[in-house]
C-alpha cells in the first residue's frame, strides 16, 4: 500500500496504460500536487483491482457519490482515445460537485508514450468540440515527406505552424518556413529547432506575391513539397479591403503555384474554405478562384496539385473561440450573432494531419473535405467556455445577441 502524501485528493478518470503511467509519475514526485485516492474505470473486468498499489473504485456512473464519499479535491481525465462524450459525461459531474477537472493531451499528442505530469492540463474547449482523432496512413506521408524538402507558406500563423510541427514528425531533410511576419517566425523557428534538433529549420522572410522573390527562393532550395497556408482569411476585414483579398489569396497562390510548376515539385497542397463553396463574402470569391486556378494547372502540370478545404477551425487566428476566451477574461458579455444560428468545427491539428494526408492522395486537381462530424451551437460553445473559466453563464459573465458582420452568412449553419 503506498504511503499517504499531502497533494490535493485525486481521482484518475481510466485505469489503462496513460492511467498507471500517470499515477506512476504522481508517486515519484517529491511535492506532488496530487494524491491519488482510486481510479474510475468502466471495464468491468477492473472492478476491485488495486493498480500500482492503488485500487479502482467504481465506474463513471459513480463519479459523484465517490467524490463524495472520498471527499475528492481534483479529477485527472487519463482516456487520451476516449470519445468527447465521454469527458462531456465526466465534466457535467465535476460541475455539479463543484470540484476540479484535468486532463492528458490527446493520444496523437503524447508522440513518444510517456506520460509527464507536466502534461496535465485544464480542459480547453478543443477536448470537447473536435472530431474523434483522424487516423493517418503514416506510411503513405512518410513516402513523400520523409528526406524531402518541405517547404511551408504562411508558416508563423495558427495553420501553417502545426502543419510545421507534423511535418517535421515525419523528419523531411529540410523544412522551409516562408512569411512575412517576423517575430512570429521566429518564435515558430525557435521551437521547431528545440523540439527537432536534427531537423534541419531554415525561416524565409518573404511575400508570396512577389515573384521575384519566390523564384529565388526556388532556385535555391528546389523544394519538393509545397504546402500553401499563406492567405488572408477574415471574412469580415476581407469585406472592407478586397482589393487585397484578391492580390494575395488570387494573385499569390498564382505566383507560388507558377513557380512550382516551373521547378517540378512533386506535391503543392493548397489550403482553402467550405467558404469557397458557393461563395457568399469576397474571402470565399477570392479563394474560390485560386482554387479554381490550382485545378486548371494540375490538368498540364508533372506536379500533383491538390486542394483541402477547412471548416471553422478550433482556435485559429480570427476564430471565435480566442474572441469569446478574451471577452471572458475582461469580464463579458460574450457576444453571440444568433441564438440558434450552429456551426461546425475542427481543431488545428486535425485540420493539419488531414493537409498532410490529401498530399498522398487523389490524382492531382482534388479537393479534399474533412467530414466535420455533428454541428454545435454557438451559443451551447459560448456557455461552455464561460464554465471551463470556472464562471456560471448569465451570472458571472452574460451573453448578449449582436448583428451579423459584413460578410457573415445570416443563415443558421454553413
Amino acid at each position: 500500500m503506498p504511503k499517504i502524501k499531502n497533494g490535493h485528493r485525486t481521482l484518475i478518470i481510466g485505469a489503462g496504460e496513460a492511467g498507471s503511467l500517470l499515477s506512476k509519475e504522481i508517486w515519484k514526485q517529491e511535492n506532488s500536487p496530487y494524491q491519488v485516492i482510486g481510479f474510475i474505470d468502466d471495464d468491468a473486468g477492473k472492478q476491485g483491482l488495486k493498480l500500482n498499489g492503488v485500487p479502482v473504485l467504481g465506474r463513471i456512473e459513480r463519479l459523484r457519490a465517490l467524490v463524495r464519499k472520498h471527499q475528492i479535491e481534483e479529477v485527472i481525465f487519463a482516456i487520451p482515445s476516449a470519445s468527447r462524450d465521454t469527458m462531456r459525461t465526466v465534466i457535467g459531474c465535476c460541475e455539479k460537485s463543484c470540484i476540479k477537472f484535468k486532463t492528458l493531451p490527446s493520444i496523437t499528442d503524447i508522440v513518444d508514450g510517456n506520460i509527464s505530469v507536466h502534461q496535465i492540463k485544464d480542459v480547453e474547449i478543443e477536448d470537447l468540440l473536435g472530431r474523434e482523432s483522424v487516423v493517418l496512413d503514416q506510411a503513405a506521408i512518410r513516402g513523400y515527406l520523409t528526406d524531402k524538402r518541405v517547404i511551408v507558406t504562411g508558416a508563423a500563423g495558427s495553420i501553417g505552424s502545426e502543419i510545421c510541427r507534423q511535418v517535421a514528425k515525419f523528419k523531411p531533410s529540410k523544412i522551409l518556413l516562408f512569411d512575412n511576419a517576423e517575430t512570429p517566425l521566429y518564435y515558430i523557428e525557435k521551437e521547431l529547432t528545440e523540439t527537432f534538433p536534427e531537423l534541419r529549420v531554415v525561416p524565409v522572410i518573404g511575400d508570396v506575391k512577389n515573384v521575384e522573390r519566390v523564384e529565388s527562393i526556388f532556385d535555391e532550395f528546389e523544394p519538393e513539397v509545397v504546402f500553401h497556408a499563406a492567405a488572408y482569411k477574415h471574412v469580415p476585414m476581407m469585406e472592407y479591403n478586397p482589393v487585397e483579398a484578391v492580390n494575395n489569396n488570387i494573385r499569390g497562390t498564382k505566383v507560388l503555384a507558377d513557380a512550382a510548376r516551373k521547378h517540378s515539385v512533386k506535391n503543392f497542397v493548397m489550403i482553402s474554405t467550405d467558404k469557397a463553396v458557393n461563395p457568399t463574402n469576397i474571402m470565399g470569391a477570392s479563394k474560390r478562384a485560386a482554387e479554381i486556378y490550382v485545378q486548371a494547372l494540375a490538368v498540364k502540370s508533372k506536379t500533383k496539385f491538390t486542394t483541402v478545404r477547412f471548416g471553422n477551425v478550433l482556435g485559429s487566428n480570427g476564430s471565435v473561440i480566442p474572441l469569446f476566451k478574451e471577452q471572458i477574461k475582461k469580464g463579458g458579455p460574450v457576444t453571440v450573432t444568433d441564438r440558434e444560428v450552429i456551426r461546425y468545427f475542427m481543431t488545428i491539428p486535425e485540420a493539419s494531419q488531414l493537409v498532410l494526408q490529401a498530399g498522398c492522395i487523389g490524382n492531382g486537381g482534388d479537393i479534399f473535405v474533412l467530414d466535420m462530424g455533428e454541428p454545435v451551437r454557438i451559443l451551447d460553445l459560448a456557455e461552455e467556455l464561460i464554465k471551463l473559466s470556472g464562471l456560471v453563464p448569465y451570472q458571472d459573465i452574460d451573453i448578449v445577441f449582436t448583428a451579423y458582420a459584413p460578410g457573415k452568412n445570416s443563415s443558421k449553419s454553413y
